[in-house]
């Protein structure tokens, strides 16, 4: 679709004051898979359940590219008696965990489009996860800001901050909203499986916002006019978080590991790389533009080797950290908030004229993106 002059004016990243290494918690995690092996051996001599396997950070870093991760919380996450962070409990009075990750996000984004709460008329929380089904995340924080107007939260995991701002683009360019905050507060611990060799180090948590204005609004240094927006969804259940409040219903334990995060990593990479590189090559013809156009691809931050593999398809060869930036190193996967740490961190040496792309894609399957050109 045409955004009929709608702009990318701010964005902010906010990162937690924690760090877990790779090694920290590789440490952790064959620690407690040791400790299993030694408190289940004759189950495991038997052959009525598997061997915990070992893991080492050099497999991690091989199989994904990250080196380490941010956590809201540390505590508990590398305890071999709880291998979960020990996130405590606030008042209903008080403000949120995630409501507070997502405030300080969008106080950064709204500084960087020279905008207060007063000029915002529509928050969307948009991640993976929420922390509560109600009363919205989206709403406590508008509320924080000091925001007037309506918020609203969604989920479409990892795709989730892009197809919020296809929903803020939609919203402008119909006249229902003037000014629009993207928020992404990416609390991602509490649903990593730390005892699952092969998911416990994917990821991180951070919190990322976007503002999005009139075209004529926008008074900021660095602004990008959306060029045209696409979403698709195809059902998958290649990766999955069954957690819910239905577990009340059905005795099944709710914090049991097939409610937490688990994916069959094979299939999500020989499935989605290709429907995400059809996916922009696709959005780019229909702008009438070459892939060759575009200046810069903030791509998703999932698994170094997927995005390799959808810029191979893209333009026949791996592109460089200027053309498409990494930063799943530092931060690993954070949901949504990839392609938006991405953008962050590499936008502003962008010159007028220039196209860039953000893109995301995961569970659902689901895939988003935008295409962007600095005014």
């Amino acid at each position: 679709m045409s955004s009929n002059g709608v702009v990318i004016s701010g964005a902010g990243l906010w990162k937690p004051e924690h760090t877990v290494t790779n090694e920290e918690l590789v440490e952790s995690y064959n620690a407690w898979a040791q400790r299993y092996n030694e408190q289940h051996a004759e189950t495991i001599a038997a052959g009525e359940e598997e061997e915990k396997p070992l893991s080492s950070a050099e497999f991690v870093e091989k199989a994904s590219g990250i080196r380490q991760r941010y956590a809201y919380i540390k505590d508990g996450i590398l305890d071999v008696e709880r291998m979960r962070p020990r996130i405590p409990v606030r008042p209903d009075e008080e403000l949120s965990h995630q409501a507070e990750i997502a405030v300080n996000a969008a106080k950064l984004a709204l500084e960087g489009a020279g905008r207060i709460g007063g000029d915002v008329d529509m928050v969307i929380v948009s991640c993976a996860y929420t922390q509560r089904s109600y009363p919205a995340i989206a709403i406590e924080a508008q509320h924080a800001l000091g925001i007037e107007g309506f918020g609203f939260d969604m989920l479409v995991a990892c795709s989730a901050a892009t197809f919020a701002l296809q929903r803020a683009v939609d919203a402008i360019a119909a006249g229902s909203a003037k000014c629009v905050l993207v928020i992404n507060p990416e609390l991602t611990s509490p649903q990593v499986n730390y005892t699952d060799r092969d998911s416990h180090f994917i990821f991180g948590d951070v919190s990322t916002a976007i503002v999005l204005e009139r075209e004529e609004d926008a008074s900021a240094e660095h602004v990008y006019k959306v060029l045209g927006s696409r979403a698709v969804t195809l059902y998958s259940n290649n990766i999955r978080s069954n957690f819910g409040y239905v577990s009340y219903a059905d005795d099944s334990d709710p914090y049991g590991t097939d409610k937490l995060f688990h994916q069959n990593g094979r299939k999500v990479f020989k499935e989605v790389c290709p429907m995400a590189a059809e996916h922009l090559a696709g959005q780019i013809a229909d702008l009438q533009l070459a892939v060759t156009d575009v200046k810069r691809w903030w791509l998703h931050q999932a698994n170094l080797n997927m995005n390799q593999l959808i810029t191979r398809r893209l333009i026949g060869r791996d592109m460089t950290q200027e053309e498409a930036p990494i930063v799943l190193d530092e931060y690993a996967n954070t949901a949504s908030a990839g392609s938006i740490i991405a953008f962050c961190l590499y936008n502003k040496d962008l010159q007028a004229g220039d196209v860039g792309v953000i893109c995301s894609f995961g569970a659902g399957y689901s895939i988003g993106s935008l295409v962007i050109q600095k005014l």
